[in-house]
C-alpha cells in the first residue's frame, strides 16, 4: 500500500471507530471524545483524498470534518458554561 492508502486508511479508522463504539453503546454521540474522532478521522480522510485528486470525497469529508467540529466545539462551550 501506498502512503496515501495507509494516510487514508487511518482516517477512515478513526471515523469507524467513532460510529462502532457508538452503536455497542461505549461512547456517546455527544460525547467530545466521538465528536473529536469524528473530526480528526475526516480531516485525515479529506487530506489523503486531496492527496490523491479525489476531490468528491475532498468535499464530502471536508464538510464532515466542519461540521464534527462545529459539534465538538459547541459542546465543549457547553461544558465550560454548565
Amino acid at each position: 500500500m501506498s502512503t496515501n492508502d495507509w494516510v487514508a486508511s487511518g482516517g477512515v479508522f478513526l471515523l469507524l471507530l467513532a460510529y462502532f463504539l457508538n452503536l455497542i453503546g461505549l461512547l456517546e454521540n455527544q460525547s467530545r471524545v466521538y465528536h473529536a474522532l469524528n473530526t480528526v478521522g475526516a480531516a485525515v480522510a479529506a487530506y489523503a483524498s486531496y492527496r490523491i485528486g479525489f476531490f468528491p470525497f475532498v468535499v464530502l469529508e471536508g464538510t464532515w470534518c466542519v461540521v464534527s467540529l462545529v459539534a465538538l466545539l459547541r459542546g465543549t462551550a457547553g461544558h465550560a458554561a454548565a
